[in-house]
């Protein structure tokens, strides 16, 4: 079924992203390259708020992909994963904009792939099975 499919391709995204996100958390110089700071943060406390974000990051890659395992049944994942997750995290760097800790030429970018991901969630979310039929429980379950 097609909208299993998005659903299926919403997780692995959604994990790829978020793994792509917690190695930068845990590699300073990548993550400033990615959102265009020019000085490397190097501070304690802020290694260990990264570190402590890399391991929520790290946690929520592992939880997209437990969804696919059941993707109609756990398709909530999704919605919960655009409200609080993208969009505490496009708050976030708003305000690390706002600060001018961000410059705004790296936040765009972020931003705009956090308008395609809310968009792939939702409509992935919308375009899926209610619910499953006991009889089509295998085609869907891996």
């Amino acid at each position: 079924m097609k909208s299993v499919g998005l659903l299926r391709a919403s997780y692995w995204i959604g994990a790829v992203v978020d793994l792509i996100n917690a190695v930068a958390m845990v590699c300073p110089p990548l993550l400033a390259t990615i959102l265009g700071i020019e000085r490397v943060p190097e501070s304690l406390d802020f290694r260990l708020a990264l570190l402590m974000g890399s391991a929520l990051m790290f946690g929520w890659t592992g939880l997209l992909l437990w969804a696919d395992r059941k993707p109609v049944e756990r398709k909530g994942i999704l919605l919960i994963t655009v409200f609080p997750v993208i969009t505490g995290l496009a708050v976030t760097t708003f305000y690390g904009v706002l600060m001018r800790y961000i410059p705004l030429r790296g936040a765009i970018p972020v931003w705009i792939l956090q308008v395609l991901l809310t968009a792939l969630f939702i409509t992935a979310y919308r375009t899926a099975p209610r619910r499953i039929r006991t009889g089509d429980r295998k085609s869907y379950d891996r």
